[in-house]
């Protein structure tokens, strides 16, 4: 399930300490470089709202293994790509297939738990996709110097192959065939239309998405921002990334053992404006551009650490209030955290490739994120209300 969840992070981070490169072979701009990740997120949000529906409707296995298989070819075909124009289109594509491992994994996720339960596993679920930042910008850098940024995509073909092999040996089918909608087009539309108008479900469904975008804006800004404004090294930002990394996974595992204490709304109530105070401080330090690397460095790993309490708690509770329509609640999520994502993450690029435009679309993110709980959710309301 970890696996399963990780591919698209692995897909995206692996990556990433090629974009300076991937610019000047494929001689474009950093703006269309950086689209090569939106294109994943976009894929992402596409292919999750197709395979919610059919998840619920075909059971969990069958849908999840076809995605995983599109993710196989079109990286292999990415190696390939001539240009920007046709790469842009594989990731696009590529972000629909591995975005069925993503969604079912969030799907068999409920198809057995709720609450603060879930909360607890999604939370677990981020210790492996921590790994990715751990683990995937080092091997990625690695393996551009020795081959080739291109032959970062012959492995994550046969990292997709390899998932493969794992899901038909070990995944279960939670989904029993009593339990499935037997409604073709039209009720995927009907499910999502319930969804739709259940307005806290929308508002806990934003809060991934802004989060995300948050982290994909740093994500994508970062090769720039550390490599050509700081004038690290390959390999030293992935060191870097990776170091990072660790605060997304120490905050996923607090929130663990917070879930167990606390209400995940209560835990939501407070983290979110701690992420502001601290994107704030980012923003100060950029702006006045005081400290060099390491002032940066320490408000942005605290900001990723407390920002990945928010995504499980809010996507349990989600989750938990459509329990009869799992795939397409879990799609749904999906799609509005890739949608968001990738409406987000090219603004650092665009306001102006360094430190303070990632600081200053982070600040604006988090600010919408307390009011999407403040307005859509009892977040910040009485226990009556």
């Amino acid at each position: 399930m970890g696996a399963m969840a990780a591919l698209p992070a692995v897909t995206t981070d692996m990556y990433l300490p090629s974009l300076p490169v991937v610019a000047t072979e494929l001689d474009t701009t950093a703006a269309l470089v950086q689209g090569t990740i939106t294109g994943v997120l976009i894929g992402g949000g596409v292919g999750q709202l197709l395979i919610g529906p059919l998840s619920d409707r075909y059971g969990r296995r069958r849908p999840v293994m076809i995605g995983v298989l599109i993710h196989v070819i079109t990286s292999v075909l990415c190696i390939f790509a001539a240009g920007i124009v046709p790469l842009l289109v594989l990731r696009v594509i590529q972000g629909v297939g591995n975005a069925a491992a993503m969604t079912t994994a969030m799907a068999v996720i409920r198809d057995r738990y709720t609450g603060a339960t879930a909360s607890a596993i999604i939370s677990r679920l981020m210790l492996v996709i921590g790994v990715a930042p751990l683990l995937a910008p080092t091997a990625g850098s690695f393996i551009a110097d020795v081959a080739g940024w291109r032959a970062i995509f012959a492995v994550l073909a046969l990292l997709g192959a390899g998932l493969m092999l794992v899901m038909w040996r070990f995944l279960p089918e939670t989904l029993p065939p009593a339990r499935r909608r037997r409604e073709g087009v039209g009720g995927a539309l009907r499910s999502y239309r319930v969804l739709l108008r259940d307005r806290q479900f929308i508002a806990l469904a934003m809060v991934p998405g802004l989060v995300f975008g948050a982290l994909m804006s740093y994500v994508a800004g970062s090769p720039f921002v550390f490599q050509q404004q700081y004038g690290l090294s390959e390999r030293g930002f992935a060191l870097l990334f990776a170091i990072n990394g660790i605060g997304l996974v120490i905050g996923a595992q607090v929130n663990a053992s917070l879930v167990r204490r606390f209400e995940p709304l209560h835990i939501m109530r407070v983290s979110a404006p701690l992420s502001l105070l601290l994107a704030l401080i980012l923003l100060v330090i950029t702006t006045l551009d005081v400290g060099g690397l390491a002032a940066i460095v320490v408000p942005l790993w605290l900001l990723l650490a407390v920002n990945s309490v928010l995504p499980p708690n809010a996507g349990a509770l989600a989750l938990s209030r459509h329990g009869e329509r799992a795939g397409a609640a879990a799609a749904l999520i999906g799609a509005i955290q890739s949608g968001l994502a990738g409406l987000i993450s090219p603004l650092t690029g665009v306001v102006g490739e360094d430190g303070q435009a990632m600081a200053s679309v982070i600040t604006a993110v988090m600010i919408l994120t307390i009011l999407v709980l403040a307005v859509g959710t009892p977040a910040y309301r009485s226990q009556k209300e």
